[in-house]
């Protein structure tokens, strides 16, 4: 079979498709949602979890039909980029209304942010899922599909990191209350992600043909657990995000009760968001490494191993850091390490999953490249969301209690904030993510397919 090559260009365009969703969208969803909807929005430990978890249901069921349904798609645009055409706006707009904090009573709250949630990740599921199946048709070159996933990578954290270290110092600019700071930035980076998804839609091609099913089957669904990679590579998608989704979700609580707030340096202030943003820069950096890394090394699987080890170590080595802002660099330093892991294995991640949507067309006779990259954005969203509902639980189980405070928004009691809460959110950020980079090294070792 002749290999495809493509042009700078259009791998920079495929990039700026995760800069939107990954590196503004979910990394907004991913490390400010929990406390916004807590100390912001005004939804109790309870509801934040309950949104979460049910978001999470919802998305078991809509990501596959999502994927087999974008398998199907015939246009004038291919099968997989109308969607992200014609679901950028969408994207953008809803993101935008889930930061705006309507004038409603407790009820009527609660009922705009699980209807606006639940909404946020089906526009999101029907962009993202054909965007990452996107990487199945472009080419049919190994090399240049690793360079498009490494692209791809490096737009999300690259743009991420633009993301989180802007958002305090645009929260300061833009003035008011949290609830008016948050629903401007919702309309700029709602805005911005419209046009990056655009842009991506428009300028990418679509090569190579998917082998259609003759009609919709229940045999596409019953096949994926019959495909060992698959089951292996989902499992470790899982790990990986919950990885994430466990650091990112807890840093806020992390820089608020066990540090006292904001550590300033000179002019440079370090909140949540900027603290991960020097582990975005990293993996920018380290995802850009990432083919490189995996030639030296000999395999994917080899170097997903080797940055799980790296994840194991540097996790578990943050936990022994004082809880002290004299501290700060150390835990900088410590963020920047785990995230040269982070970055290396994320862009093996989707190029792994082009492998098993090619393994699964040539044992069982027809494409099924959406639904098997759906499955990867289900465990996204799943590993952020759950982890997001788990330590909500968590600090509540460990003794943190829900008081309104002047503006009637629901925050932490200070006073709850016992020892137990300040190590359970030290571990949520150390301990049980070096739990799953294990998990992750040893799905690696077992992952059959050796490329």
């Amino acid at each position: 079979m002749a290999t495809t090559k493509t042009s700078l260009w259009e791998k920079v365009a495929y990039a700026l498709g995760d800069a939107a969703a990954g590196g503004i969208v979910w990394k907004i969803m991913s490390i400010a949602f929990p406390l916004f909807f807590t100390n912001v929005f005004g939804l109790s430990f309870a509801d934040a979890a309950t949104l979460m978890l049910i978001a999470r249901l919802f998305d078991v069921v809509t990501d596959p039909i999502m994927g087999s349904l974008a398998d199907r798609t015939q246009s004038r645009w291919g099968t997989y980029r109308p969607w992200l055409i014609f679901g950028a706006i969408p994207l953008g707009l809803v993101f935008a209304l889930l930061l705006y904090t309507p004038d409603f009573g407790p009820v009527g709250k609660r009922v705009y942010a699980y209807a606006l949630y639940l909404i946020m990740m089906a526009v999101y599921t029907a962009v993202n899922v054909p965007y990452g199946s996107l990487l199945g048709v472009m080419t049919d070159d190994d090399n240049e599909k690793n360079q498009f996933s490494s692209f791809r990578m490096v737009g999300a954290y690259a743009m991420g990191f633009v993301t989180l270290l802007s958002f305090p110092y645009l929260q300061k600019f833009v003035g008011g209350t949290d609830a008016h700071q948050y629903a401007t930035l919702g309309a700029y980076f709602g805005i911005a992600a419209a046009i990056l998804t655009l842009i991506c839609g428009l300028c990418t091609k679509e090569r190579l043909k998917p082998v259609r099913a003759e009609k919709y089957s229940m045999k596409q669904f019953g096949d994926l657990f019959k495909n060992k990679p698959w089951l292996i590579l989902t499992c470790a998608g899982i790990c990986t995000n919950f990885f994430n989704g466990f650091r990112y979700a807890v840093a806020g609580y992390m820089i608020s009760y066990c540090l006292g707030g904001d550590v300033t340096i000179g002019a440079l202030i370090i909140n949540y968001t900027v603290l991960m943003a020097f582990g975005e820069v990293t993996c920018m950096i380290f995802g850009g490494v990432s083919p490189k890394f995996t030639a030296w090394i000999g395999s994917k699987r080899k170097a997903f191993m080797a940055a799980a080890a790296i994840c194991l170590v540097t996790s578990v080595a943050f936990f022994f850091i004082p809880m002290n802002p004299k501290f700060i660099w150390l835990m900088v330093a410590m963020v920047i390490l785990t995230s040269v892991g982070i970055g290396i294995y994320s862009p093996l991640l989707w190029s792994m999953y082009a492998d098993v949507a090619d393994y699964a067309t040539e044992k069982f006779g027809t494409s099924s490249t959406g639904l098997i990259f759906s499955s990867g954005t289900m465990a996204q969203k799943l590993g952020t969301a759950i982890s997001g509902s788990l330590i909500a639980l968590l600090l509540g189980l460990a003794g943190a209690r829900m008081i309104p405070d002047d503006f009637g928004n629901t925050v932490i009691d200070p006073t709850s904030v016992t020892e137990s809460v300040k190590t359970m959110v030290w571990a949520l950020f150390s301990l049980v993510p070096a739990v799953l980079a294990l998990i992750m090294g040893w799905l690696a070792y077992i992952f059959p397919i050796k490329k």
